[in-house]
């Protein structure tokens, strides 16, 4: 991923929070095969983190991924940006948006292991599930589970990209901060409220 350098994720832990906010990753392989899956992120294991995730054994995917290195790829809120919202002008129109790449090698998990990382998936979205028995029960579980595939993949590298606007002046960032909480549009919303979080463009000091 093109990454200047003052569009840089700072450090790792800026990467490992971001991965965990936005863990609905696209893992690609050598084939540039690519699917969509939830990941869940130990930040303690490896050098770099380990990644948990699963698939359906139905997709042919998760066969050409064992012991293989793969690209994961985080999007977070991205939007349009329009030049007619900075208090500057001439300006262009641009696409706002902060992404992370994690790069790594893949384990195929036995049955007990992809039992543990599929709970794991439901346990960070929705941890009261797992102690509804009535709605998933065991026999359900134990049933599922022969189709089901377990990935583990090893980091090796980390890369996060914050392209925000940062490099414009503070009341252009304003604008941009404005309009877009103006919007009716849910992505601009989200893009917006990702700003505040990092204290980008809101006017505070």
């Amino acid at each position: 991923m093109y990454i200047p350098s003052n569009m840089k994720m700072d450090d790792l832990s800026t990467a490992h929070d971001f991965i965990n906010e936005f863990g609905f990753g696209v893992i690609v392989s050598d084939s540039l095969t690519g699917t969509h899956l939830p990941f869940v992120l130990h930040r303690d294991e490896g050098d770099n983190g380990v990644l948990y995730s699963h698939c359906a054994k139905a997709n042919p995917h998760w066969k050409e991924l064992d012991n293989k290195e793969v690209l994961i790829i985080f999007s977070g809120p991205h939007s349009y940006i329009s030049p007619s919202w900075y208090a500057q002008s001439p300006a262009v129109p641009t696409w706002n948006y902060a992404a992370v790449h994690a790069y790594g090698v893949v384990s195929l998990l036995d049955g007990k292991q992809t039992l543990e990382a599929v709970e794991q998936v439901v346990g960070q979205y929705e941890p009261g599930l797992l102690l509804e028995k009535n709605i998933i029960t065991d026999e359900f579980r134990d049933k599922m589970l022969p189709g089901i595939v377990g990935l583990k993949v090893e980091l090796s590298h980390i890369e996060g990209k914050l392209k925000l606007g940062q490099l414009r002046k503070k009341e252009d960032q304003v604008g941009v901060y404005n309009a877009l909480t103006q919007s009716s549009n849910l992505e601009d919303q989200a893009l917006a409220h990702y700003m505040k979080k990092i204290n980008l463009g809101t006017g505070a000091t």
